[in-house]
């Protein structure tokens, strides 16, 4: 059967990837800011707004390909009630690292898949991160040696690079950290068919 990625995120392909699932990946315009303006106005947590934002890059493709069975996903972090985009410079990921220093966050994962023109399944993690109280030179360091890719994720980090080390704490599977929770999401696909095994 057909899967699709409706994302072009370099790290869910990578789990994808690495995790010998054929499939391809086809990149969703949706508009995000409209979509979390309307979720904040009309209340709705940051976790079905994550939901929400998955469904609709899912749904997009999706129509475009019914015979296919499409993934959906997304991620919001919230820090003490505070949700956060992806940097859209070094200067904002600077900011967004200032105001997560040393506190706990929370990365809403969504993923949502549909299948025969409808969304059949979805799910939600909530790994916890807690950043360490780093040093305006670590962080000087941090931002020359990662540069544009801090603006790829919404908490300026990447685990599978230097990110790692601005954390004293985590807790929650390391896939959905990155973007996917792929374990769940293995065994839908393998329950329906989708996968052998």
């Amino acid at each position: 059967m057909r899967l699709i990625l409706a994302s072009q995120s370099l790290a869910r392909r990578a789990l994808l990837e690495g995790a010998g699932v054929e499939f391809e990946a086809m990149s969703a315009s949706v508009d995000e800011a409209t979509i979390k303006e309307s979720a904040k106005a009309e209340g709705v947590s940051a976790a079905d707004t994550a939901i929400l934002l998955a469904d609709a890059k899912a749904a997009r493709i999706a129509r475009r390909h019914p015979d296919a069975t499409v993934i959906g996903a997304d991620q919001l972090l919230v820090c003490e009630g505070e949700w956060f985009d992806k940097p859209v410079d070094l200067t904002a990921a600077r900011a967004h690292l200032h105001r997560l220093r040393n506190r706990a966050h929370e990365l809403m994962t969504a993923v949502v898949v549909w299948r025969g023109g409808q969304r059949s399944w979805h799910h939600m993690a909530t790994p916890r991160l807690v950043m360490r109280d780093f040093s305006e030179a670590f962080l000087d360091e941090y931002l020359a040696r990662e540069g544009a890719h801090v603006t790829s994720s919404v908490g300026a980090y990447r685990l599978e690079g230097m990110g790692v080390q601005l954390m004293r704490d985590i807790r929650g599977e390391h896939s959905a950290i990155l973007g996917l929770p792929l374990l769940p999401l293995l065994a839908y696909l393998r329950d329906t068919g989708v996968l052998h095994g």
